[in-house]
């Protein structure tokens, strides 16, 4: 352990790793403070292809035709059970695991180099997770009073939705039997059957939605269902992981699973946390600063993704609106109905907004025409206005998906790669799928690319004007941030100030801040 220790205290010695995050919050629960990590394997490997799951360090040197680490079956045995085995098995595997780490740096540095990724790497991904690990290491604290007591309100509100879908029904059923809901559905109120299983009837919930309106016990069952997950997987999978002493929970940020370079966060899922319903959004109320007398501080990109479009479009019209803050919705609106903006209703802008989003993820006017309830012609004519208003946006679509035929990849304006090699499928569902992620990934990547720059130079901030602000979470493009209520103003001033410059587009970056005692509050 001494020569271990001696080693990562010193700076000048190069440190080259599998998963640097682990590594970091390994080493501080040892009392060590890991300093100078150059490499790290694991990230490489996953920006190099980051369709390639990564499940553990075998994985990652198979890969890479690096054939001389052994398995965890070569130390413990074929189908045996991890048990404590011999030392000298484990000092030889471990050995093997050391060497394998070394020898793998330069071929994959010269693979980021390659494919100019090694400022990706040495910039954002490995600064990244050690900002990551002390996020994890510091916890987010819950009130679990505010818990119990929004459990008991949910079971309370669930008990009540039952009765009401059972008076629908006209008689008693097990709502979560999908086989007796079926019958209740189709055979008992003879609505359209819309599926059918091997089992029955389908009653997932597209079945449900496209039921909706045409009958009463449809939306009562949907909210039933909804406020059910909320109650098992939320309050109680809160409650089941908070930490009985300090009350907080650890979130885990996952950096190497999502293709577009997005974070996830697992053990508890803090970025699901549903908001379509208000008491998904009170869940919200639990996340409590850790000390007296601080707050809960949110900043949020605005609208990330539709500058990130403008900016690699290059188109005029969108750079416009950006450049004049306009409200973008009501923009578009104005541009695609040819009216002035005093004339655009709240119709036109719901309508504008969902081909403004559609856009960025390649929908079709199938898909537009479902989401807003119109006529598929009617979506065709409003994504073809569209184009009309933002022509570069259509050549953007166009030229991507080209290249992406051409090279088997996108990448993101850090060049973040995803290689997409449905694009050439013969199959037209699976090529138009991959068409629609060769559209999204360079916007949403990039949008990744600048929050996490954001998240470092954050944290860089914070360490130089001497702030107790603590940076908490990540979720999607908005940071959450503990803070004394004495820093809340400097931080109102110092969180955009970083965010905003993260990046340099062709448009401005937006940021909106809010703070308060909980994190329900802050928003």
């Amino acid at each position: 352990m001494k020569p271990l220790k001696t080693g990562f205290l010193m700076k000048n010695i190069k440190k080259i790793v599998y998963d640097a995050k682990k590594t970091k919050v390994a080493a501080s629960r040892l009392g060590i403070l890991s300093e100078g990590l150059t490499f790290d394997i694991m990230l490489a490997s996953y920006l190099l292809n980051p369709s390639e799951t990564i499940d553990d360090f075998a994985s990652v040197v198979t890969r890479h035709d690096y054939t001389r680490v052994q398995t965890d079956e070569a130390v413990y045995g074929k189908g045996a059970k991890r048990s404590i085995p011999d030392e000298d098995v484990v000092a030889k595997h471990l050995a093997y695991k050391a060497v394998a780490t070394f020898e793998l740096e330069n071929p994959l540095t010269r693979e980021l180099e390659s494919n100019e990724q090694l400022e990706l790497m040495n910039e954002l991904e490995l600064p990244l997770s050690i900002v990551l690990a002390d996020m994890e290491m510091q916890g987010v604290r819950v009130d679990t009073n505010r818990l119990l007591e929004m459990k008991s309100e949910l079971a309370e509100r669930i008990a009540t939705l039952e009765k009401s879908i059972h008076a629908l029904a006209g008689y008693e059923f097990n709502i979560n039997s999908p086989k007796q809901l079926g019958v209740v559905l189709f055979e008992k109120l003879n609505l359209p059957v819309i599926k059918k299983t091997k089992t029955g009837y389908s009653t997932a919930a597209d079945v449900l939605e496209a039921l909706s309106g045409q009958h009463d016990i449809i939306n009562e069952i949907l909210v039933y269902r909804q406020l059910g997950k909320i109650q098992s997987t939320y309050i109680e999978g809160l409650l089941k992981v908070t930490d009985k002493e300090t009350h907080k929970v650890h979130t885990r940020f996952n950096q190497t699973l999502a293709q577009t370079g997005r974070l996830s966060s697992v053990d508890p899922n803090l970025q699901n946390i549903p908001i379509r319903l208000e008491e998904g959004r009170k869940i919200r109320q639990a996340f409590v600063p850790s000390e007296e007398g601080w707050k809960i501080f949110s900043a949020d990109y605005s609208q990330v993704e539709l500058r990130v479009l403008a900016h690699i479009s290059h188109d005029e019209n969108l750079i416009y609106a950006f450049q004049h803050d306009y409200d973008i919705h009501t923009k578009t609106a104005m541009d695609v109905f040819h009216v002035s903006e005093g004339e655009v209703d709240s119709l036109m802008r719901r309508q504008a907004k969902a081909v403004n989003f559609g856009i960025v993820y390649g929908i079709s006017d199938y898909g537009l025409s479902q989401n807003l309830g119109i006529t598929r012609k009617e979506a065709k004519d409003f994504i073809d206005r569209y184009f009309e208003s933002y022509p570069e946006v259509q050549e953007y679509m166009h030229s991507i998906v080209r290249f992406a035929k051409e090279k088997g990849y996108v990448e993101t304006i850090l060049h973040r790669r995803r290689y997409i090699p449905e694009i050439t499928s013969r199959n037209f569902n699976v090529r138009s799928f991959a068409e629609r992620t060769a559209m999204n990934t360079p916007i949403q990547g990039s949008a990744a690319d600048i929050i996490k720059k954001a998240m470092i130079l954050m944290q860089e901030r914070l360490e130089k004007e001497k702030l107790e602000a603590r940076l908490l979470l990540q979720v999607h493009d908005e940071l959450i941030f503990e803070a004394p209520e004495h820093e809340i103003e400097r931080l109102e001033k110092i969180v955009p100030d970083v965010m905003e410059n993260a990046a340099e587009l062709d448009v401005p970056l937006k940021v909106d801040t809010a703070f308060g005692n909980t994190w329900y509050d802050a928003k």
